[in-house]
C-alpha cells in the first residue's frame, strides 16, 4: 500500500496548506477533484455491498487492512468530487493506528478546511458517512490483536 500517497506524502496538513493558497472555491474544488485522481485504483471485486458506504449520494466503497499497528484504507467512488473528498479524508486517517484514527478531531479539520458549508447537504452527509465507516473500522481493528 506504499503506492497510496494519502497519509504519507499527502497529509491533512498539506491539504490545509494548499487549500489556503486558493482564493476562490472554484479553484479549491478543482484541487479536491485533482486529489481524487491521486487515489490508487480499488479492486473491482471490493466494489460490493460489503464495502459500500450507506448514506452517500454517490456510490462509495471503503476497505481497510491492518499492517502491524497501522490501518491503511482503500476507497473509490463513481463521482470525481467524492473521490477528492475521499482523498481529503484519507490524508487524515491513512497509516494511523486505530487509536489515532479515533482521536483525530475530524470536525476541527473540516472547520479548518471550511468545507461543509460549500458542499450540498447530501454531500456533507455523505462525507460524514465516510468518516463514520472509517471510525467503525478503526474501532473494530482496535479490538482485534
Amino acid at each position: 500500500m506504499a503506492t497510496n500517497p494519502f497519509g504519507t506524502t499527502i497529509t491533512s496538513e498539506d491539504i490545509l496548506d494548499t487549500l489556503g493558497f486558493f482564493d476562490s472555491w472554484e479553484d479549491r474544488y478543482k484541487y479536491i477533484i485533482d486529489l481524487g485522481k491521486e487515489l490508487p485504483a480499488m479492486d473491482d471485486a471490493k466494489k460490493d455491498d460489503v464495502h459500500l458506504v450507506r448514506g452517500c449520494q454517490s456510490q462509495v466503497w471503503i476497505d481497510a487492512r491492518r499492517d502491524g499497528d497501522r490501518l491503511w484504507f482503500e476507497s473509490d467512488s463513481d463521482a470525481f468530487i467524492v473521490k477528492g473528498l475521499l482523498g481529503v479524508v484519507l490524508a487524515a486517517y491513512n497509516g494511523k493506528t486505530p487509536g489515532e484514527v479515533l482521536a483525530f478531531d475530524v470536525e476541527n479539520y473540516f472547520r479548518q478546511l471550511d468545507l461543509l458549508k460549500h458542499l450540498s447537504p447530501t454531500r456533507g452527509n455523505g462525507l460524514r458517512a465516510m468518516v463514520s465507516r472509517i471510525r467503525t473500522m478503526a474501532e473494530e481493528a482496535g479490538t482485534v490483536h
